[in-house]
């Protein structure tokens, strides 16, 4: 790391407060990263020839300002950035005028209208008495009366998870599968491992929660076990967050033999898995989930809502069984229950084909709007994957990003940025991601010729001379 350790000569008096400033600069210029350790107060007083008492001084500033912090029995680390952490989609407030292809949603069309009329008119008929009833969480284990799996193992087996001896969660959707997960994988204090590129709300969601998160290196296939195992063998990892199937924003997929590799990673170092499939079985025929490779150690969840409709907030989170007790009480002190309301349409649909046959449609929407994005950006660098919700376009540098997003929302069109996604470096993947769904397809195709218009521009380096 380049600028640290400090030159002992380039301290100045008070040492204890240019050392405190030495730090400061080295975590604003990269070459310390959250979740880098610091040497023992001990250590780096002997090599910068400080006093301990110095070295512990400037040390406590930092713990006080949130740089850095301290655990017994394991060290000092940086912290993250305690700055909120832009959201990748507009709010409300300023996305009036603008097409939003920035937050990731499914094609809605007339058959999701009809399908959801259909239920709400067979409830009101027979409104089942558990969704009158039912205040505390159902602890069933999800199989109905002839022994076959109920409605949540029948869509897991369709993400291609057998789940036969995990434990079953129904959640408000992924977010709290998501918080659930990490409660019950990991306690304040522990590593948790992710692509460097990934989740927007994985950051802020693990700061919250006394949690040090580093980002790993990716390639076009994914996670890059080289480096996984590099962090690994060096430091305490609990739990590896994964968005393995076209839903990182580079939209890759790892195949088969990436995800062996990291299974492997995982059971020789002993650390869990957490394995983000949000949305659903949209691929047609993806490798296996890690979960089925390494059913022991990883926690599993997925949706309804990207993959059949936004307003379905019904998720399901699988555990390995030996952590079904844990991962249950963190739900119930969260979230308490899964909406009963929701969670009988979904059982409905699941149970009926409704879902499968909205699935299909789903399926065929993206892949046609996947296959226009491709025509418009021929030609561009970008990215996809098989029937998925978005398309990643490459920039060259932060400043190409930047002008790229604010060029393209100065004429109506709202998109996602690399920053909200970053939790290694920026600088290594820089770029926007559009969302394909959640708008008509003459909005989607306007908004499609807006973002490759432009990225040829500034690539060209014409935006300046047109406007």
């Amino acid at each position: 790391m380049t600028n640290w350790p400090p030159d002992p000569g380039t301290l100045t008096r008070p040492a204890y407060r240019s050392l405190v400033k030495a730090v400061e600069a080295a975590i604003q210029n990269g070459a310390l990263k959250p979740g880098d350790r610091l040497p023992t107060q001990r250590q780096l007083a002997f090599d910068l020839n400080l006093s301990v008492q110095t070295v512990s001084r400037a040390y406590s500033k930092l713990i006080e300002s949130g740089k850095i912090a301290g655990e017994v029995g394991r060290g000092t680390y940086v912290r993250a950035s305690q700055d909120d952490v832009q959201m990748p989609f507009v709010t409300r407030k300023t996305s009036l005028g603008l097409l939003d292809m920035s937050i990731l949603k499914p094609v809605i069309d007339h058959a999701h209208e009809d399908a959801l009329q259909e239920v709400l008119r067979a409830m009101a008929r027979s409104v089942p008495r558990t969704v009158l009833t039912m205040s505390r969480p159902d602890r069933g284990h999800d199989f109905g009366a002839d022994h076959m799996p109920g409605p949540s193992r029948r869509w897991l087996g369709l993400c291609g998870l057998r789940a036969e001896d995990a434990a079953i969660i129904r959640t408000n959707g992924s977010t709290a599968a998501m918080t659930v997960a990490l409660m019950t994988a990991a306690q304040p204090g522990d590593l948790i491992l992710a692509e460097e590129i990934g989740h927007h709300t994985l950051r802020p969601l693990t700061r919250f929660m006394g949690l040090r998160l580093r980002g790993v290196t990716v390639d076009d296939g994914g996670i890059c076990p080289r480096a996984l195992e590099e962090i690994a063998r060096t430091d305490g990892v609990k739990a590896l967050y994964l968005m393995p199937t076209g839903m990182n924003p580079l939209a890759f997929t790892m195949s088969e033999q990436r995800r062996a590799e990291v299974a492997d990673i995982a059971r020789r170092y002993d650390f869990l898995i957490i394995e983000n499939h949000a949305w659903g079985p949209l691929q047609d025929a993806p490798p296996p989930p890690i979960a089925a490779l390494a059913p022991e150690r990883t926690l599993f969840f997925t949706s309804l809502t990207k993959c059949l409709m936004p307003g379905l907030r019904v998720g399901y989170l699988a555990v390995p069984d030996h952590l079904g007790p844990a991962a249950a009480s963190r739900h119930m002190v969260t979230n308490w229950m899964a909406s009963g309301l929701m969670t009988e349409i979904a059982d409905r649909w699941i149970s009926d084909g409704t879902a499968e046959n909205l699935l299909h449609r789903q399926r065929l929407a993206l892949g046609d709007r996947t296959e226009y994005a491709v025509r418009i950006l021929e030609g561009l660098e970008y990215r996809t994957s098989p029937n998925g919700l978005h398309v990643w376009v490459d920039c060259r540098d932060a400043q190409e990003e930047r002008a790229l997003i604010e060029a393209v929302r100065r004429d109506g069109v709202a998109v996602a940025s690399a920053a909200s996604f970053s939790i290694g470096p920026h600088f290594h993947h820089t770029g926007i991601r559009v969302a394909l769904g959640g708008q008509g397809f003459p909005e989607f195709a306007r908004g499609m010729r807006i973002v490759a218009r432009i990225a040829r521009e500034i690539r060209n380096g014409q935006l300046g001379a047109q406007r």
